[in-house]
């Protein structure tokens, strides 16, 4: 594990010092133009979307049901409208 660490710390010097050297000491003029900023498509690709609640998988929608079986009002409003709006309505946003 250590030696992990340094292997990151190493490759992060590493790209740090050579980043610096390409660019030289001078500030560029268009901020866009360093490679800080990405194109909204490529960005898209790149970042984890957040899913919609009918998405679950099986074993997420059970663990939404053993958290909601222990709260009596949580499992009979489960029966009537469904486990997303009782666990939704009883303990806020769906963690994943």
């Amino acid at each position: 594990m250590k030696t992990l660490a340094v292997l990151v710390l190493c490759s992060l010097a590493v790209i740090c010092l050579t980043s610096d050297a390409s660019t030289g000491a001078q500030p560029a003029e268009n901020p866009a133009q360093d490679g800080m900023f990405v194109e909204r498509d490529a960005a898209a690709s790149v970042v984890r979307q957040k899913r919609a609640p009918g998405e679950l998988s099986l074993a997420q929608l059970e663990s939404l049901r053993e958290v909601c079986e222990l709260n009596v009002a949580c499992d009979e409003m489960m029966d009537t409208q469904g486990i997303i709006a009782a666990y939704t309505a009883y303990y806020g946003p769906i963690p994943y």
